[in-house]
């Protein structure tokens, strides 16, 4: 029963993010499950978090549209992108991840 009910929790949270996420860009040799499955975690949970298995720089943020979201990550704008994504959570706030070189 415990396994059914966290099954359940995990299949209403994690839906919304998925149902809407959005791989904004990504450069050569870039893993964007990374950084979309990080944008996907913030999503369903709707918090804010670093992941810190990046192994690089990484930014996050959240805003009313894609754009938004990503002009609020940390250090946009002084790093080189290696790679960026973000996901829609159920409250309708978007979620970034960026990741520099």
């Amino acid at each position: 029963m415990r396994g059914f009910l966290l099954m359940i929790a995990l299949a209403l949270f994690a839906a919304p993010a998925h149902a809407d996420r959005v791989v904004v860009r990504n450069s050569p040799g870039a893993i964007v499950s990374g950084a979309q499955a990080d944008a996907d975690t913030m999503a369903a949970t709707g918090r804010l978090r670093h992941s810190g298995r990046a192994g690089c720089r990484q930014g996050i943020g959240c805003g009313s549209t894609p754009e938004a979201a990503l002009s609020n990550c940390c250090y946009w704008g002084r790093y080189a992108v290696r790679e960026k994504a973000v996901a829609r959570g159920a409250n309708g706030r978007w979620f970034a991840v960026v990741r520099y070189r």
